[in-house]
């Protein structure tokens, strides 16, 4: 990778469809691209004991460690490599584990909050707010987190409420203003993803041919995609 990076924040609240979203752009751009989680910066939190740990509210802003993902952001767009963090859910502290993530020609950095952060923001080509009604969100949530992290039901339902759907009214939703491009139903939209998949083919084509032709835009690729 001799350029920066394409660097695509992807943003919407929990069980949106922010994957299906991701997995579009790496088809797009096989080999050629890194993703930062967002949930793997939540901070380390050794000195509280587990009950305490339990109670985290994981949808503030100030669960996350901004500082260092964006730290990581900057030493992947700089050509570097990156240790990023691994979070444990059961556990709800981040693990002794890291991911070693190389610089690549795309970077998505992916989460709920992305798009909240100024400094965060300020460093992506592309904002994407991937959108779905809060029913089907909560059952993906529920699903994602009994069978991946660990977690019974009723500890998911407990902190959905008293957590997860009003600091997604607070802090996620209102994001969306942020957003170059929102994709509302989430993976279901094909014609969405159909969109940023060619956009960003574009843009890899158009800086490897060393930017003598225009990129286009996503409005271009939206008249191809309806086509």
């Amino acid at each position: 990778m001799t350029r920066a990076p394409l660097v695509i924040g992807l943003a919407g609240g929990t069980g949106s469809g922010k994957t299906t979203v991701a997995e579009a752009i790496v088809r797009a751009a096989a080999g050629r691209v890194a993703i930062l989680p967002q949930d793997a910066y939540y901070r380390a939190q050794p000195d509280l004991p587990f009950d305490a740990r339990a109670l985290t509210n994981y949808d503030e802003p100030s669960a996350f460690d901004t500082p260092l993902l964006t730290r990581h952001i900057d030493d992947l767009c700089g050509g570097g490599g990156v240790d990023r963090p691994v979070y444990d859910f059961s556990q709800h502290d981040r693990s002794g584990e890291t991911v070693r993530i190389d610089a690549r020609d795309v970077l998505v950095v992916e989460g709920i909050l992305v798009l909240h952060e100024p400094s965060l923001r300020e460093r992506m080509d592309l904002k994407v707010f991937v959108d779905a009604p809060p029913d089907e969100r909560f059952i993906r949530r529920l699903e994602r987190d009994v069978r991946e992290r660990g977690r019974s039901a009723e500890s998911v339902i407990a902190q959905y409420r008293r957590t997860v759907k009003p600091m997604h009214d607070l802090f996620v939703e209102p994001t969306k203003q942020h957003a170059d491009l929102i994709v509302p139903e989430g993976g279901r939209n094909h014609v969405a993803l159909a969109v940023l998949a060619s956009f960003v083919e574009r843009r890899l084509a158009h800086e490897g041919t060393g930017g003598g032709a225009a990129a286009g835009t996503l409005a271009d690729d939206a008249d191809v995609a309806r086509a």
